[in-house]
């Protein structure tokens, strides 16, 4: 017989919570029954008692109003047990759906871990097999070592976000700001980056903007942040990255022709481990660590990161650091 989907798609230690409420109010109810029940004798006691003594009608009048501020004590501490007992199951279901979604989004970082490492691996080989076997003209074993230095590349990026993610959680990453000209600095990685994936990078750019940043950091900023445009971008990928100055502030925008962002995904995209639909059916890799790299990253430069629209298709993402 199959269960039905509660009980499917809820946590075994989050139903015994739920037992054991649903049999804490009950017994609260049966307490309070019980002791109604209880004040409800001693007063038909106490009025025999005084019947048989001497009716007196100020006695009577007394027990009755005992009674009712006993009944009124005992419904007020009811009430406010049962509101600490149901401020205590809504925490608690937060924080059992919170650490659930955890659980959820570490094991497909999992998977898409062992996907993400296997895939370059098993292609590295392969090239290197097929040029130890096979007699090859010049330019083919240049492409096949070209496509090789491609996957070893591929494996270095997420060993090194891996490793950024294990550190900002640890907070051992150390930084070095230092004054430096971000429109050299990204002149120079877009050439880097074009030759390495034949690809062109358009925009428009502003020399001369200098702001105070660590080299690195913004190195691993540009990089996840151009490899996640040329992900999403599609088979022809089309990115533009744009340098402007807006009154104190340097304006950094890395744009993409892709799907784009939802807008109730906007915020989540810089979560860990986040990914939108399900790892197994996904076609793009990914491990959901660059977005949360570089939003911490950012950060630490004191500067903000935001997700925009962009015109006619795709995102935007654009960053802001104070000019100096």
């Amino acid at each position: 017989m199959k269960k039905p989907r509660f009980f499917e798609n809820t946590p075994r230690s989050l139903l015994i919570f739920y037992v054991l409420v649903l049999y804490v109010v009950f017994q609260s109810c049966w307490w309070y029954y019980l002791l109604l029940d209880l004040n409800s004798q001693i007063f038909d006691l106490r009025s025999s008692l005084a019947g048989l003594l001497e009716y007196d009608v100020c006695l009577e009048s007394s027990l009755r109003q005992k009674l009712q501020q006993k009944q009124w004590m005992v419904f007020g501490e009811g009430l406010v047990f049962l509101l600490l007992l149901l401020l205590g199951f809504i925490q608690t279901r937060k924080s059992f759906k919170r650490e659930t979604q955890v659980a959820r989004q570490q094991k497909n970082f999992l998977l898409s871990v062992t996907h993400e490492l296997k895939s370059p691996i098993a292609s590295v080989k392969l090239y290197l097999q097929t040029l130890e076997k096979r007699e090859l003209d010049r330019s083919k074993q240049i492409d096949l070592l070209q496509k090789a230095i491609t996957e070893t590349n591929r494996l270095d990026h997420l060993v090194e976000n891996m490793l950024v993610a294990a550190q900002i959680e640890n907070q051992a990453l150390l930084i070095q700001p230092e004054e430096m000209d971000l429109s050299g600095f990204v002149s120079a990685f877009i050439n880097e980056f074009e030759e390495k994936n034949q690809i062109k990078i358009s925009g428009k750019r502003v020399s001369g903007l200098m702001i105070q940043a660590d080299p690195l950091s913004m190195r691993s900023i540009l990089v996840n942040l151009t490899e996640n445009a040329l992900k999403y971008g599609g088979s022809n990928p089309e990115i533009a990255i744009n340098l402007s100055i807006d009154e104190n502030h340097v304006v950094l925008q890395i744009c993409d022709q892709g799907i784009g962002i939802a807008e109730e995904e906007r915020q989540r995209v810089f979560d860990k481990f986040y990914r939108s639909g399900n790892e197994e059916t996904r076609q793009t890799k990914g491990t959901g660590l660059g977005l949360f790299i570089v939003r911490y990253l950012v950060g630490l430069q004191s500067g903000s990161i935001s997700v925009l629209n962009n015109t006619p298709k795709g995102s935007t993402f654009e960053l802001r650091f104070k000019s100096i």
